[in-house]
């Protein structure tokens, strides 16, 4: 590691758009933090989908605000654990020494991070950093499309398709702590896992159909975006909600664009509540997800763990999909 006195450090940067191949471990300059902001000593750091969008440029329609032809910001990376080394003036919540994990607008894949002291909240002692570096984006996604979207609560059926993954993982977990009856949709080989969280029940979407059930679900969170509207409409309850998250049918030029419009046309004219999420960044969820995590009602699952020197051997894992709840690299 990068002495904490040093001007510089390494990063992982992404010179152009493309895959983990594109991936470059560099020399940069340690951050230095504005008046509101903490510079944290990089101890773990977890993927998320995210993190593909802004490396591979798409879809490209994101190119327009992220860079036509480059990256604008090279250094990838939204989810971190670490411990602070250094303060801006008006800092608050956090002094140097403060152990603090959160999603980052960018730069987590490298020895140090700096952001918004709003951006992170404190690890608890029960916590490991790589526990802490797991949560952020797949918790928070999960927690806000159950709570605010779903309301869901207890006794309530929930669905959970593309259950085994990051957010699905934690989504499971969630709405069991919300007290309602979970059935996860999952591959064959996530199943014992996803029993083992919690889920009462699981289908196996390489051999049943979870459209052509016979049960409707008051709650179904798409994680996978791989059923047309109507045939997940004809599972969902007379006044059921429907949550999409960002994973949603597209091509690489207007990525999920036109699937967000057929929801939110549908959402007019139907009973059923449809709606598409987009996660914001909240220091309260993430201390709310760290309290379950220390009262044993949540565990972040985590399948692959990389050193933080082979990043883009983790990124190129990742891109395969199929995960197993989260890839964290440790530094």
């Amino acid at each position: 590691m990068t002495d904490v006195d040093t001007a510089s450090m390494t990063a992982w940067v992404a010179p152009r758009y493309g895959g983990g191949e594109v991936l470059r471990a560099e020399t940069v300059p340690r951050p230095t933090p504005g008046d509101r902001e903490v510079v944290v000593r990089v101890r773990a750091a977890s993927l998320c989908s995210g993190d593909l969008h802004l490396l591979t440029g798409t879809p490209y329609l994101l190119r327009l605000g992220f860079g036509l032809r480059r990256p604008k910001r090279p250094m990838i990376g939204q989810n971190s654990a670490g411990e602070v080394v250094a303060v801006g003036g008006s800092v608050a919540r956090f002094r140097v020494g403060d152990e603090v994990f959160g999603e980052v607008p960018g730069g987590g894949f490298a020895e140090y991070v700096c952001a918004d002291e709003r951006s992170f909240a404190a690890v608890p002692a029960a916590l490991s950093m790589e526990q802490a570096a797991a949560i952020p984006d797949s918790g928070m996604t999960a927690l806000q499309g159950l709570r605010d979207i779903g309301k869901v609560g207890p006794g309530q059926r929930v669905l959970i398709n593309g259950a085994s993954g990051g957010v699905g993982s934690f989504a499971v977990q969630i709405a069991k702590v919300f007290g309602a009856h979970v059935t996860a949709v999952c591959g064959t080989r996530h199943i014992e896992m996803v029993r083992e969280i919690g889920a009462d029940s699981v289908i196996d979407y390489t051999a049943d159909d979870f459209t052509r059930s016979d049960v409707p679900y008051d709650v179904i969170f798409d994680l996978a975006g791989n059923r047309e509207l109507r045939e997940i409409r004809r599972v969902l309850a007379v006044d059921g909600v429907f949550i999409s998250s960002a994973a949603a049918p597209g091509n690489n030029w207007f990525g999920p664009i036109r699937w967000l419009g057929q929801v939110a046309l549908t959402d007019l004219f139907a009973r059923q509540t449809l709606k598409a999420l987009l996660m914001r960044p909240a220091a309260a969820d993430l201390e709310y997800l760290a309290g379950l995590a220390v009262d044993g009602k949540l565990r972040p699952v985590i399948e692959r763990r990389f050193p933080l020197s082979d990043t883009a051997l983790a990124v190129a894992a990742f891109e395969q999909g199929h995960a197993s709840g989260k890839t964290v690299l440790i530094a």
